[in-house]
């Protein structure tokens, strides 16, 4: 019979060796993307939760290249869709082709088909095409003609969305915002962050190059799987659920919202605090946990008033003064 002590040893490990391999991607995916540690924190999270990711910011800060770079350095497959008013749902999910050889439908696969999908300006296709990612990304499937079809594994859509220029754009319904497990937002970059990209571009990086820039992969599907086992094995106080329960709900009685959390909201924060609390090497989550991840898994799941938005208010500063008031459990 096994030593169960060797067994738990040899998990221990494995999960130690897993960690490492993702707190590498940081230093990996710097040598392509400048200054936005968070996001690819996020990300990881993302691919840890088994999730999917909204990445808002303006154009030209890097959002294509943060992706293109986190599947090099897990070695992932991924591919970029571009929506526009014209794209349709074969064009994400694929069709059957008429072989004139052999006189049969076969199934040519999509983009979808892959690990890292880039759903690239999301918000400038119609609902009708929008609504053909809903099925990937809650089932992990799409069907064709009556035939399901499963996707690799593992699965993780990006998409992204420019904040600005709403002209000839077709926002997001709030059912399929909530499928989306975090929303990050991109920032300009820093002074002295926007001199390092100059100064890269100068001495002759190309970013449709990753390799020639040194990006190598450092973790893989397998690294994944074991961190993802050793998420689940994370501890949650029932003090720690009752809070993320407290938060969800203060969203509810706000007078600055129509909408608050939902429940799937409130499931989609416990999840991503115990990721988070386990790449901070802990095996329990704590208040830190939940405060960090607040923002970026609910900001897209509430809606603001009218009247508060034009008062200044933001999705942001209602979380954050729902987190002031909470009580945070000893």
């Amino acid at each position: 019979m096994t030593d169960p002590t060797t067994d738990n040893a040899g998990q221990s490990r494995d999960a130690g060796t897993a960690r490492a391999s993702l707190e590498a991607l940081r230093a990996e995916i710097a040598k392509a993307v400048v200054g936005q540690d968070p996001a690819v924190t996020g990300l990881v999270v993302a691919l840890l939760c088994r999730g999917h990711v909204l990445l808002e910011g303006v154009p030209g800060v890097a959002k294509t290249l943060l992706v293109r770079a986190l599947a090099s350095a897990l070695e992932l497959d991924t591919k970029r869709i571009q929506f526009t008013p014209d794209l349709m749902p074969s064009d994400v999910t694929g069709s059957l082709v008429y072989d004139t050889r052999t006189a049969e439908f076969s199934f040519q696969p999509g983009p979808v088909f892959t690990n890292l999908l880039l759903a690239d300006e999301i918000n400038r296709t119609p609902p009708k095409t929008q609504s053909s990612l809903l099925e990937a990304m809650e089932e992990r499937q799409v069907t064709v003609d009556g035939t399901p079809r499963p996707l690799p594994e593992p699965f993780l859509v990006a998409a992204t969305q420019n904040p600005v220029e709403y002209e000839g754009t077709y926002p997001l319904p709030e059912a399929q915002l909530d499928r989306f497990l975090l929303k990050l937002t991109i920032p300009l970059p820093s002074r002295q962050d926007e001199i390092d990209v100059l100064t890269r571009h100068a001495s002759g990086f190309n970013p449709r190059d990753l390799r020639a820039a040194g990006v190598r992969p450092v973790a893989g599907p397998a690294d994944l799987e074991a961190t993802r086992a050793a998420v689940a094995k994370t501890t949650v106080s029932p003090e720690i659920t009752a809070y993320v329960v407290d938060i969800c709900r203060a969203t509810r009685e706000s007078p600055s919202l129509t909408l608050g959390v939902s429940p799937r909201g409130a499931t989609a924060l416990l999840a991503t605090s115990r990721a988070w609390a386990w790449l901070t090497g802990r095996d329990y989550v704590i208040p830190d946990d939940v405060k960090a991840l607040a923002l970026p898994t609910l900001r897209h799941r509430i809606q603001l008033r009218p009247e508060a938005e034009m008062e200044g208010v933001t999705a942001d500063s209602v979380i954050n003064a729902i987190l002031t008031h909470v009580p945070v459990p000893r």
